[in-house]
């Protein structure tokens, strides 16, 4: 397929607000192509050449963009700058230009450019990523070097996620979302978007199905349930197990030794490898007495002196890419694998906790080095007893606990109430925090002028429509230097437009429209009914919204669509009222 064929149909898709009719449009794209060329699409389309655990890094700045696109458009730079402010983004300013081209190229061969220029290195690589991406776009339309451009920035921002995809390709091949399910279940299995479409395209829907666990792909992590008290958890679960929570780097750790030397990958919980900022770690990791294994752990750094653990903000200090060694003498790493998911060959999925628990433990038995262990864990019977668990958890500074049902199976990117949170509870607050993603913002008046921000606007994820839907209007809670540090994280995501993928009713329109990818944590007093507010606002049910918001920090580990999801929304407002 013609390379133009899928910008057009972007620019089409970009166009309408209604899910329904942007999935028929990717579905229709997606039966005219072949299966790799599908695999390619559905991580273009995201903004990535790659998966997330490959990673797609072009290292390609704004300026030197603003040189090939004003070098392309033959205009000084300064003209091009000042017509990208106008317009938006240098993805709009190349749109207009009217250059002649040769011919048009396919998908693949400009994908395989692509890949090209991003492993360009090295001395005199700045010049030559110029010169290169000059001659891609001097071969394309207007139209499709917009698109390139913004997909070498890292700004292709079409309004929808890798669940609106999953549904698009049941339309292609059912005409409706009845392959839903099958589909999320493989990529659950197997996190890579690209992957499961070019299998669905070449083998169909019974490959899907019969998709298992890979080593090196991660697999997308199951998820916590809350409740607010440790009687409601015992009455929902009976007989169960209860683990630390630490406030740490959750990771999902794969090793294969089955080659020369082994291979190691630490995946974080929106999927991107991190293995190469914990040295230290994947050093420890060597030795395990295993040929092939996947686990789950909490990374979380301690204080040698004390024994303790720091707060989650010094342990975001090891994530980093630069002074990685010396970060490790400063801020040493403790792994704590709370999970098995595989060993030698086998997918242990549907072994019970218990199960994989005994295997665990069989594995690290003789093991010696501490900077990784199993974590600890209680057997819970009473409520009483886990009080008590939880009691003594927070006395010695964690988070609290989290509770699995012991005889769960293993259930890859799903939240239900196989496992629980009990974290702290402050008087007359929400159970817990609430991660709330950042869709806008408003300028400041009186003192907050200096900033240019004086009040910003949240949003939930509605997993079912894949869109984000306003909960809150934030304007008290930050220092100073803590607005100035949310403008500019802010900026860096800002849209000349509303998002397509942002549900805020026009009341609450923010000067500055942010794209839902900034991750903040809130702590609220309650959730309240709203007639304004999007979120779980339907034709005959108010939203809901926010009772005195304030920031707790930014969840750095998180994707968007990780943020806390409206159905969980409704289920803590309806929590409020349980004596």
């Amino acid at each position: 397929m013609k390379f133009s064929l899928v910008t057009h149909a972007f620019e089409d898709i970009e166009r309408i607000s209604g899910r329904l009719e942007m999935t028929r449009m990717l579905s229709d794209l997606f039966k005219q192509v072949s299966g790799q060329e599908i695999g390619i699409i559905c991580n273009i389309a995201l903004g990535q050449l790659h998966p997330p655990y490959i990673g797609t890094q072009f290292n390609v700045a704004e300026k030197m963009m603003l040189k090939v696109v004003a070098r392309v458009l033959d205009e000084p730079q300064d003209e091009t700058q000042k017509r990208a402010k106008t317009l938006g983004d240098l993805g709009a300013v190349i749109a207009e230009g009217t250059w002649q081209y040769p011919n048009y190229l396919s998908v693949l061969h400009v994908y395989n450019e692509l890949c090209v220029i991003e492993k360009v290195s090295g001395e005199g690589s700045q010049e030559e990523k110029i010169n290169q991406l000059y001659d891609l776009i001097k071969q394309l339309d207007p139209l499709s070097a917009k698109y390139i451009v913004r997909i070498v920035l890292g700004k292709l921002r079409l309004g929808f996620s890798d669940m609106t995809i999953i549904d698009a390709l049941s339309w292609m091949v059912t005409g409706d979302k009845s392959l839903r399910g099958v589909i999320e279940n493989a990529y659950n299995v197997r996190a890579d978007i690209g992957l499961i479409a070019q299998t669905l395209k070449e083998d169909g829907i019974q490959a899907l199905e019969k998709m298992q666990v890979q080593v090196g792909i991660p697999i997308r992590p199951a998820a916590a349930e809350r409740l607010p008290t440790a009687q409601a958890i015992v009455d929902k679960l009976g007989y169960c197990i209860a683990q630390p929570k630490l406030d740490g780097f959750r990771l999902q750790i794969h090793l294969d030794k089955t080659g020369k030397q082994p291979i190691i990958h630490f995946f974080s919980r929106n999927l991107q490898d991190m293995s190469f900022m914990f040295p230290d770690i994947v050093d420890a990791l060597k030795d395990l007495d295993v040929e092939t294994i996947i686990c789950e752990g909490e990374a979380i750094v301690y204080d040698p002196h004390t024994g303790s653990f720091v707060p989650f903000q010094e342990t975001v200090k090891r994530k980093r890419k630069h002074g990685i060694e010396k970060a490790a003498e400063e801020f040493p790493l403790k792994v704590f694998i709370f999970d098995l998911l595989y060993l030698n060959g086998t997918s242990l999925l549907q072994d019970t906790h218990e199960e994989r628990r005994a295997k665990l433990l069989q594995i690290f038995k003789h093991y010696k080095d501490d900077k990784i262990q199993v974590i600890e864990e209680k057997e819970i019977h009473t409520a009483q007893e886990l009080e008590d668990y939880f009691i003594a958890n927070i006395a010695a500074g964690l988070e609290g606990l989290v509770v699995k049902r012991a005889d769960s199976v293993y259930t890859p990117g799903k939240r239900n109430f196989n496992w629980i949170k009990l974290k702290r509870q402050e008087e007359g607050e929400l159970e817990d925090t609430i991660d709330c993603v950042v869709l806008g913002y408003y300028a400041g008046k009186g003192k907050r002028a200096a900033f240019g921000i004086g009040a910003f606007l949240v949003g939930v994820y509605n997993k079912q429509e894949d869109v984000y839907q306003t909960i809150a209007k934030i304007g008290t809670g930050l220092s100073d230097a803590e607005w100035r540090e949310l403008k500019n994280k802010c900026d860096s995501l800002a849209q000349k437009d509303k998002p397509i993928n942002v549900q805020c009713p026009k009341e609450l329109t923010p000067d500055v429209w942010v794209y839902p990818e900034l991750v903040c944590i809130i702590r609220a007093d309650e959730i309240t009914l709203s007639p304004v507010h999007m979120a779980g606002k339907t034709a005959t049910e108010l939203g809901y919204a926010l009772r005195f918001p304030r920031v707790m920090g930014y969840a750095v580990d998180k994707s968007a669509e990780e943020a806390t999801q409206v159905s969980e929304i409704k289920r803590l407002y309806e929590d409020q009222f349980k004596g």
